[in-house]
């Protein structure tokens, strides 16, 4: 190649200026440029772990957050379950005494019309046999055989109370 030419003299004072030009950089990269590069790297580490620090911090504050806000869910969950259990109880409690005061009102009414319907029954039968009487008092008369009004109602009441057979 002919730039390596060494035979050449001003090959040599070429490479002195090399070695020169390359050890005054070397010494300004290595004292002023290089430590202010890393200077710089290490600024940008130290932000980069500390926004990693701090992230980690908003993620910790973050599910201590959630886990408090569950333990609060769960906790207004209990609570509502206990207000709706005791609501039911309440609940239960009135309508059974609701149902029990209907039913004593329901039996009272129930023997009252069973009453009624026993006086109305038995108010029937009395009439029910005064009538037989009579239509078997007038049946004699009209087949002209008499018979005394004890025996008639007695004849009477003893049909009534074989049940008419």
């Amino acid at each position: 190649m002919p730039q390596l030419d060494f035979a050449n003299p001003l090959m040599m004072s070429k490479l002195v200026w090399l070695l020169i030009i390359f050890g005054f950089l070397y010494f300004v990269l290595k004292n002023y440029a290089l430590p202010q590069v890393a200077s710089v790297l290490d600024e940008r580490a130290a932000r980069i772990a500390a926004d990693l620090d701090a992230a980690r911090d908003a993620q910790a504050a973050g599910e201590a957050a959630l886990a408090e806000i569950r333990a609060a869910t769960a906790a207004a969950r209990a609570e509502a379950q206990a207000a709706i259990s005791a609501a039911m109880v309440e609940a239960q409690t009135k309508s059974a005494a609701q149902a029990a005061e209907i039913n004593a009102r329901l039996a009272a009414q129930v023997a009252k019309a069973e009453q009624q319907v026993r006086a109305a029954r038995d108010q029937a039968m009395g009439a029910l046999r005064e009538v037989a009487g009579e239509t078997a008092t007038a049946m004699l008369n009209r087949l002209a055989i008499t018979a005394p009004a004890n025996d008639v109602t007695a004849a009477v009441d003893r049909a009534a109370s074989q049940g008419g057979r």
